[in-house]
């Protein structure tokens, strides 16, 4: 079975910075290689977000607006990682953050991302930023 678990998670003051982990099992180094991959966020009460995704095929990125120049999504095939670099951030970014793979429609590549574009989902991991 594809697992996914992510690491990294904490609580920072603004301005500072972490790097998500999200390590996958049960695929081999190819599989991982060919699957779009996103981290999504969520704070209670709200829909899930797309934050960041790497889109398999061009390696072309999406980006939440509020997020560019400030996050990096990035992935490791030989350790089959999906990373998140946050720098600089801010109270708003405060929410459970979630890595996930594997687009369920083909033709929903490049478009902004969906909570349902997704098929593997991991636990998620909590960050907090305080002002």
């Amino acid at each position: 079975a594809v697992q996914l678990v992510e690491s990294g998670g904490g609580s920072v003051q603004a301005g500072g910075n972490l790097t998500l982990s999200c390590t996958f099992s049960g695929l081999s180094e190819y599989e991982f290689g060919t699957n779009s991959m996103a981290w999504f966020r969520q704070v209670p009460g709200k829909e899930r977000e797309g934050v960041a995704v790497l889109w398999t095929g061009d390696i072309t990125t999406y980006y939440l607006d509020s997020v560019k120049g400030r996050f990096t999504i990035a992935e490791d095939s030989a350790k089959k990682t999906l990373y998140l670099q946050m720098n600089s951030l801010k109270p708003a970014d405060t929410a459970s953050y979630y890595c996930a793979a594997q687009l369920n429609d083909m033709n929903r590549r490049g478009l902004v991302p969906r909570e349902d574009d997704f098929r593997f989902w991991g636990q998620g991991t909590q960050v907090t930023v305080s002002s």
